[in-house]
């Protein structure tokens, strides 16, 4: 008598398709995933912010696992200096939009996954029309003032934000649910955005492009776990990695009664003093 391989049933009730079964065979066998989670993983839908060092290698490896559903936003076109860590463009793109070279790509990986493309700049305008289909936010912006943005906008829309954020050799990266009555949002570690100017940008400092894919694999990695319920997730904490000496640190992060957004007496009560 043949043995059903383990996750069959699973796979089975999932109702994956022949070509899905291949597709993700490497997922299937595994026990925490199997055909429920991959089902979970497909039923997903992720807004991408930013299609830079982060957001590249972050959006590939999501269409590479089969999300059903990527956004990608982006008001920006691709330079012969972003390859040099924003895997997902070749140098025939350049001069092109990012979220449509990034769109060209991600179906060309997996045309399975629908891939929508916002070329706009995030704003107090646009932001909660922007993350309304989406049950996943992921934040791979090189600014403090989309960081803060969509951090608020996750509160009010209550939609869990994997934000990660990369500078020349360190990363940091956190998955903010501040609308939990237990766990933080990205005000409870900054409370408010630096002074303009006071942070060198990354055409100042530079960055290590390979390090930029550290954290976007990283994050890719906790929006899956996200999606598919898998594991302890970085809710309540900061991995802060640090790539000249390969230390990975998790520091846990606290809700703050004080905070100005999801503390105990709130004096943020919606986004006007983003506009």
């Amino acid at each position: 008598m043949r043995v059903a391989p383990p996750g069959f049933l699973a796979v089975r009730t999932a109702m994956l398709s022949d070509e899905e079964l291949d597709r993700y065979a490497r997922h299937l066998v595994l026990r925490e995933v199997g055909g429920v989670g991959q089902a979970r993983i497909r039923a997903a839908k992720v807004l991408v912010v930013g299609c830079g060092g982060l957001g590249s290698p972050l959006a590939l490896y999501l269409a590479a696992a089969g999300i059903g559903r990527l956004g990608l936003v982006d008001d920006d076109a691709v330079s012969l200096s972003n390859l040099q860590r924003q895997i997902l463009f070749r140098t025939a793109d350049v001069g092109r939009l990012k979220v449509a070279a990034g769109k060209q790509t991600l179906n060309a990986l997996n045309p399975g996954v629908a891939v929508d493309i916002h070329p706009v700049r995030l704003t107090e305008a646009n932001v909660m029309e922007l993350i309304a289909p989406y049950d996943i936010i992921a934040d791979g912006s090189d600014n403090f003032t989309t960081r803060f943005l969509l951090n608020d906008a996750c509160f009010f829309a209550k939609k869990p934000l994997v934000s990660a954020a990369v500078t020349e050799f360190e990363g940091q990266l956190a998955t903010y649910k501040g609308f939990a009555s237990d766990l933080p949002c990205y005000r409870c570690l900054f409370a408010t955005p630096p002074p303009p100017g006071s942070i060198a940008s990354c055409s100042e400092t530079g960055v290590l492009g390979a390090a930029a894919g550290v954290m976007g694999s990283l994050q890719a990695l906790e929006v899956l776990k996200e999606a598919a319920g898998l594991g302890a997730g970085l809710a309540g904490k900061v991995l802060i990695y640090k790539a000249l000496s390969t230390e990975f640190h998790t520091v846990a992060l606290a809700k703050d009664a004080a905070c100005a957004l999801c503390g105990k007496k709130p004096t943020i009560t919606g986004l006007s003093r983003h506009g």
